[in-house]
């Protein structure tokens, strides 16, 4: 089977991020926008740079265990390292379409 390129894997990631819900709401972390950035090094480690719709979110390690289940079926990620971050701060218009009709914001 041939390797994936960088581009493939990262995609696949994307795609990953894209099944975990927040408990809450039940839309994608994806959909929501709070996924900035997301990396995999050389040695397997997906970065996930991403943030919370609250600042202190108790839901939080819900979440970053869920990120992590979905992530370590990719073969190619051996271990996973989320950075929260609130800058910038989450905001409604961050979400997708498919997410502000789900949740009625438009």
């Amino acid at each position: 089977m041939p390797q994936k390129s960088s581009k493939e894997i990262e995609a696949i990631i994307k795609d990953q991020l894209g099944k975990v819900l927040d408990p809450e709401l039940g839309v994608s972390l994806v959909d929501l926008g709070l996924i900035y950035e997301t990396s995999l090094s050389k040695e397997g480690i997906a970065h996930i740079k991403m943030t919370l719709t609250t600042m202190g979110c108790p839901l939080f390690p819900v979440i970053e265990k869920d990120i992590e289940n979905h992530l370590m079926e990719v073969p190619e990620v051996n271990e996973v390292k989320i950075e929260l971050t609130f800058d910038p701060p989450w905001n409604p218009s961050m979400m997708t379409d498919e997410a502000k009709s789900t949740l009625g914001w438009n």
